[in-house]
Parts: C-alpha cells; sequence; structure tokens
C-alpha cells in the first residue's frame, strides 16, 4: 500500500504580504527567509522599542530588577523557541515539515505591542472611552500596529507618490507590511470586535478580537492560509506563542510579586476566600474553553484542587511535613490544609529574599511547564495543529497565574497606582477629543486626524496615540496638559 502524503506545514502564498514584495523591495535577499525578514521588520520598528517604557507588573522606574513588557517579551520568545524545538524533534511529522522557529520568535516578540501605558488599567480606560467606536483591545492593537501604524510600508497610490498613509481620506497604510503566516500568528481571536459595546458591566468584560479597521487585512490573512471553513481560525505558531506568553506569566511574574515581598509561598496557599473564588472561576472558565474534549471531571477546578495545585507546586516549601503532604486529599477545608510549621516558614522566607532559590524555582517551573506540551494534529489542515499544555499542567499554569494576578489587583499599593494610571489615560483622551484638542497632537497624528472622515475613525487616531505611549511619556504628556510646573515649548511632542 502506497504511503499517504502528508500535507506541508507551509505554502507560497504564507509568505505574501499586504503590499506584494515587487512593489515594496528593490532586492531580494537570498540568504534570509521571508519569515526571517518579519524578524528583522519587528526588532527595528520603534513599537518594539517603546515596551521597555512599559509595566509588565511593578513600575519600572521603581527598580532595574523588574520585568518590562520588552524584558517579558523576551523570555516569551525564548520560551516558544523551545517549544517549538521539543515539538520539532519529538513528532514524526514535524520532524519532516519543521515549525518556523522565525515566525514563532517574531509573533512571541510582538504579542505585547498593543498593550498602552499602565498595563491593563490603561486598556480599560480606553476601552472604556472608545466602548462606542470599536473599543480598545490590546491583542487588537497589536494586529493594527503590524498591520497599520508602523510606518514602513504604504499602499500603492495612482499619481505613484510614496508613502501616503491616506488616499482620498481612506486608510492607505500596510504597517511593517509583515507575511500572512506571521500576522496569523498574532490573531489570538477570531472574531470581530463590534463597533458599539455598551454592554459591558465591569472592567474584565473587554471585548476580545480584532477591530473592524483590519477586517480586510483578517479577511487576506484567512485567504492566505488553509483552513477547515467555518472552524475557529488559529495556527500551530499562535498557539505556541500564547502558551509561551502563559507559562513566563505565571513563573517570571510570580518572582518579581515575591521579590518585591507582595507575596510568599505562605501567602499564596493562605489566600482569602473572595481571591481563591476569583481564581478558581477564572481557571474554570478556561479550562472548559480549551479542554471540550475531556469528560467534565476532568476539567472540575474547584478550592480543593486549588489548594493540591498550589501545595504540589510549592512542595520544597512544606518538605519537612511529609506526611501531611501524602494525605492531602483527606483535607476538608483551606484552614485545615495551612499548618505553617518554623520550617516551612523559613523556607518561604527564604524563597522570597534569596535569589538562587528563587531562580531555581522558576527555572524548575518553566521546564516542568513546556515538559507538559501536547500536541494534536490536524492532517487535513496542518497549520490549524493544535498545541496545548497537558490538563494536569495546565492547571498548574492557570493557577499561579490567576492567584498572583488576583491576589497584586488587590493590593491597597497597587490599587493606587491603578487608579492613578486609568486617571492619566482617560484625562489626556478626554483633552484630545475636544473641539480643538488634537491640536496637541505631533504632526503626523494630526493630519490623520484632519483628513480622515468620520466620529469613529478621529477617535481611533487618538487612541492610537495613547495606545503607543510609554508609562513615562504619558506622564510627561499629561504634565504638559495639566501640571503646575513649567514646561519648555522647546520639547517635542
Amino acid at each position: 500500500m502506497a504511503k499517504k502524503h502528508k500535507k506541508p506545514l507551509y505554502t507560497a502564498a504564507d509568505q505574501e504580504r499586504l503590499v506584494p514584495s515587487s512593489s515594496s523591495d528593490t532586492r531580494e535577499d537570498k540568504w534570509r527567509s521571508q519569515f526571517r525578514r518579519d524578524f528583522g521588520r519587528l526588532i527595528h520598528c520603534p513599537a518594539f522599542r517603546r515596551l521597555q517604557g512599559k509595566t509588565q507588573l511593578f513600575s519600572a522606574p521603581d527598580s532595574d530588577f523588574f520585568r518590562t513588557r520588552y524584558s517579558h517579551s523576551l523570555e516569551v520568545a525564548q520560551i516558544a523557541t523551545s517549544i517549538v524545538s521539543k515539538i520539532n524533534y519529538e513528532h514524526a511529522y514535524f520532524r519532516q515539515f519543521p515549525i518556523d522557529k522565525d515566525i514563532v520568535e517574531t509573533a512571541a516578540l510582538a504579542h505585547d505591542l498593543g498593550h498602552p501605558p499602565f498595563g491593563h488599567n490603561g486598556e480599560y480606560a480606553l476601552d472604556e472611552k472608545m466602548k462606542s467606536h470599536g473599543g480598545f483591545e490590546g491583542n487588537a492593537q497589536t494586529l493594527r500596529i503590524l498591520s497599520r501604524l508602523e510606518k514602513r510600508q504604504t499602499f500603492p497610490v495612482k499619481d505613484g507618490a510614496s508613502f501616503q498613509p491616506l488616499d482620498s481620506g481612506k486608510e492607505n497604510r500596510a504597517g511593517l507590511n509583515l507575511t500572512y503566516r506571521t500576522l496569523a500568528a498574532v490573531l489570538k481571536y477570531d472574531n470581530e470586535i463590534p463597533l458599539v459595546h455598551t454592554d459591558r458591566k465591569n472592567e474584565d468584560e473587554i471585548c476580545k478580537g480584532y477591530y473592524s479597521t483590519e477586517a480586510d487585512v483578517v479577511g487576506k490573512i484567512k485567504a492566505a492560509i488553509p483552513h477547515k471553513p467555518g472552524s475557529e481560525f488559529r495556527t500551530v505558531e499562535c498557539c505556541i506563542m500564547d502558551i509561551a506568553d502563559d507559562i513566563a506569566y505565571s513563573t517570571y511574574d510570580l518572582e518579581d510579586a515575591f521579590k518585591a515581598q507582595f507575596l510568599t509561598p505562605l501567602s499564596i496557599t493562605g489566600l482569602p476566600e473572595d481571591v481563591r473564588t476569583k481564581a478558581i472561576g477564572t481557571i474554570q472558565k478556561r479550562l472548559d474553553r480549551y479542554y471540550k474534549h475531556l469528560p467534565s471531571k476532568a476539567r472540575r477546578f474547584d478550592h480543593a484542587d486549588l489548594l493540591n495545585t498550589l501545595l504540589t507546586i510549592f512542595v520544597a516549601v512544606y518538605q519537612d511535613s511529609a506526611d501531611y503532604i501524602e494525605h492531602l486529599d483527606e483535607l476538608d477545608s483551606f484552614a485545615t490544609a495551612f499548618v505553617a510549621t518554623d520550617a516551612a516558614f523559613a523556607l518561604a522566607m527564604e524563597l522570597v529574599s534569596n535569589g538562587y532559590p528563587r531562580t531555581k524555582l522558576t527555572s524548575d517551573l518553566v521546564a516542568n511547564f513546556i515538559a507538559g506540551i501536547e500536541v494534536e494534529p490536524n492532517n487535513e489542515y496542518p497549520a490549524q495543529t493544535i498545541v496545548r499544555l497537558n490538563v494536569e499542567t495546565f492547571k498548574q499554569v492557570e493557577a499561579l497565574k490567576n492567584v498572583t494576578y488576583q491576589s497584586l489587583i488587590m493590593s491597597p499599593r497597587l490599587k493606587v497606582a491603578e487608579h492613578r494610571g486609568k486617571q492619566i489615560v482617560g484625562e489626556i483622551f478626554d483633552a484630545l477629543k475636544t473641539r480643538e484638542g488634537h491640536l496637541l497632537m505631533p504632526d503626523d497624528a494630526r493630519y490623520l486626524h484632519d483628513k480622515m472622515s468620520g466620529t469613529a475613525n478621529k477617535l481611533r487616531v487618538i487612541c492610537d496615540f495613547i495606545g503607543c505611549m510609554t508609562d513615562r511619556y504619558a506622564l510627561h504628556f499629561y504634565n504638559r496638559l495639566f501640571g503646575t510646573n513649567h514646561e519648555s515649548i522647546y520639547a517635542p511632542l
């Protein structure tokens, strides 16, 4: 019997761009692939550099130890390429048709480009201001930056003029003009965000997806990459990038929280009930979304499961309580479980104050999480091959990620910073949307605002301008608008 032919992972259409190479490039380098060219375009663009000035967990000026979006993205890229190496080595199909590391690395480095100043707090503020005009969402903004905002490429116009961002008042920008397969790798959510989204009950209900302004871009991406009609569009490279982000988030944000002494292993296992309940609710929703193929019992995640998961992760902290660990299943409440011996307390504080055990913990966690990768091949549509964590590893990653997040957002110290960040972003937006507010923006943004037609497009220009700010620039711009100290008119905008 003849061996069944296997479909390749990549096609020529994957390498096509919004603006064809013949129109946008004077040469083609034979010594590097189109995907490697994408990597170079990202590394050298301003949006990537700005990540060094955007908060990850703790404000960068507070210490040069804590991660920024820039260093976080580097860690995500390293984890993502490690996952690629593992899959390409272990799976027969991918030994024949390897996953391209350049695509995955570029997507990992680019995945946070769309975060505005002050992280999720800035995101909430901008989404509130834009809720009747398409909203604001970090992933959607990332795609917009790559395919529109970066000033590398525009579409050709009839009169032959170069670099025209608008053509007869309509969008004419192509951003970095990346390949369709690279753009697909950052497309995490396959749905268009509605123009009007007024039914949001709380800040956690930001609508995920892509903006209507990039619907044509998404259409071209989908047309280029073979996928099952009617199915959720998500490529294997996007899966890997997303997992790597979760792994980095769950481990390295935890390390920063330990270093800042916001958390200890003991405080994590002794969290207030409301914090645990919120974390459990989020984890359960994600289990139900990504593990529909498993029976409900395997997806169940309750208070006892959270405790067991956390104690398994921090088992070294409780290594002098072997009998206690062995009988975790017999524990009936969090209070019963929390029996902190002197040895456990000493080990927990050592993890907070000593960089050696902290580094070992995060290193071991990353290695263990990568070991939990599983692959569900798609023979008909290889680009839609699913990569995920096995369910038990997923529970560990989600437990750390959500417990850390819920613990920190309830901290009074971070609540103050959160309020301040939202206020700054919101007040800048309100000032710029006034009748002559656009005159306060730099020339290029003012030009777009003047030439764009319609309120939604003009507000999107303002939103783009603010969304691209670093934390420091937002503070500086805010002080120029509202501060009492003298600001030099010679300082550029």
